[in-house]
């Protein structure tokens, strides 16, 4: 309806107006008028006046009645309002905003923060009693303290630290985060990738400045960065800057390259060290292992032989009693079964004897080794041995033992 409305305007000030540089043939026109002049600026408001209130049912009186200004007053007006309303509209629509998923909308009143918005189809009072803007809290954002877009760009004055032990360490790492309050992150920052950088730059100090310099190069990194995260986040939250702290990554933790060479010969040498120290263990959990099972060993023998010769001893004088009591009961008969018993336990354990006869003193051999051997050899080799000694030195232990028995009872 608005652009017909322009269409129509448009077409009464067309520059085919018949007044525009010719003559109208109006008998009102003023005589002064050049014919072949531009109209009156005059003329040409009170025909425009008059169109617009025909346009919008007014009335078309032309002559010289007195009512004509009146009308003419009366669609001005009315034209004017359409233009107010038309701009008014135009100023109302350009309060509406698109926000993006991911992204929040944060409105200003008269440039104070008024409220949040989130993602779609979005209005606001036009300018300038409100504004708007845009940002993006989904995007993880990082900073780089101690160097800058490669780890080989070193700043120095951002990567050397100094240790517990006093010890100077160079450090490169990242920190990336998430935005978790668009309007904190606007308005409570002046430069908010300054202030998270300084942030983190100021907690690795801190953290650094509370350990040893071998913790933090070796077992320690993860450790490290886990209370940077820690203690950035506090920072960040006691400033309300509106920004999460997700991920703190160590690029690269060595000692300054002045004494680089010094210091890998101290770690080959703590290296080395740590190895000596491992094969002694090792060496020792070799040695003391066995050494313990060796002593216990000869210990748990030391009991058993301990506790045998106790056994055997309290054996031995058991039995010496019960001999004793039977010998207070038959003296005789008991002296001859232990005479018995010792000479066939010497017997049972000895393979040659020497026998001496009574009459002519000859020490007679008895190898009763081979005498045994012949028994059980075969009868040629038997025949063969017999007739190798002499029949009148052949001697039978019964006979042997019933001589030599009554040879001691003689004695005794």
């Amino acid at each position: 309806m608005v652009v017909s409305i322009f269409k129509k305007m448009g077409a009464m000030l067309s520059l085919n107006d018949p007044k525009w540089g010719r003559g109208s043939g109006n008998d009102n026109e003023k005589p002064n008028t050049p014919a072949n002049g531009p109209p009156d600026l005059e003329d040409m408001w009170r025909d425009f006046n008059q169109k617009l209130n025909a346009l919008f049912g007014g009335g078309k009186g032309s002559g010289p009645s007195g009512d004509e200004p009146a009308e003419s007053g009366h669609g001005a007006k009315m034209g004017v309002l359409l233009i107010i309303m038309i701009l008014l509209s135009l100023w109302m629509i350009s309060g509406f905003f698109v926000v993006q998923e991911g992204q929040t909308g944060v409105v200003l009143t008269f440039g104070k923060y008024s409220r949040d918005t989130g993602s779609g189809f979005n209005w606001r009072w036009p300018y300038p009693i409100q504004s708007d803007e845009i940002v993006n809290v989904s995007q993880v954002r990082t900073v780089e303290v101690g160097y800058q877009s490669n780890v080989k760009n070193k700043q120095p004055k951002e990567a050397l630290m100094l240790t517990d032990d006093e010890n100077i360490i160079d450090i490169q790492f990242a920190v990336q985060y998430t935005l978790k309050s668009a309007g904190d992150w606007i308005f409570n920052n002046r430069e908010q990738e300054s202030t998270v950088k300084q942030v983190a730059e100021t907690s690795i100090r801190e953290v650094v400045g509370r350990n040893k310099m071998d913790f933090v190069l070796y077992e320690g990194r993860e450790k490290v960065a886990f209370d940077v995260s820690q203690l950035m986040q506090q920072i960040l939250d006691r400033y309300n800057t509106g920004v999460q702290v997700t991920n703190v990554t160590m690029q690269g933790v060595q000692p300054p390259e002045q004494v680089q060479a010094a210091f890998d010969d101290a770690v080959k040498a703590g290296q080395d060290r740590e190895r000596q120290k491992n094969e002694g263990q090792a060496y020792a959990n070799d040695v003391i292992p066995k050494a313990r099972g060796a002593a216990s060993r000869l210990q748990e023998e030391s009991e058993a032989y301990q506790a045998r010769v106790v056994a055997n001893a309290e054996g031995n004088a058991s039995r010496f009693k019960q001999v004793l009591t039977e010998y207070q009961k038959a003296p005789a008969v008991t002296r001859d079964r232990l005479y018995f018993e010792t000479m066939q336990q010497i017997f049972s354990n000895t393979t040659k004897m020497m026998v001496d006869t009574k009459n002519g003193n000859n020490m007679i051999y008895l190898p009763l080794d081979k005498l045994i051997g012949q028994t059980l050899a075969p009868e040629p080799t038997t025949a063969k041995l017999q007739t190798a000694i002499p029949p009148a030195q052949e001697v039978t232990s019964e006979s042997f033992r019933v001589k030599d028995h009554s040879r001691d009872r003689e004695g005794r």
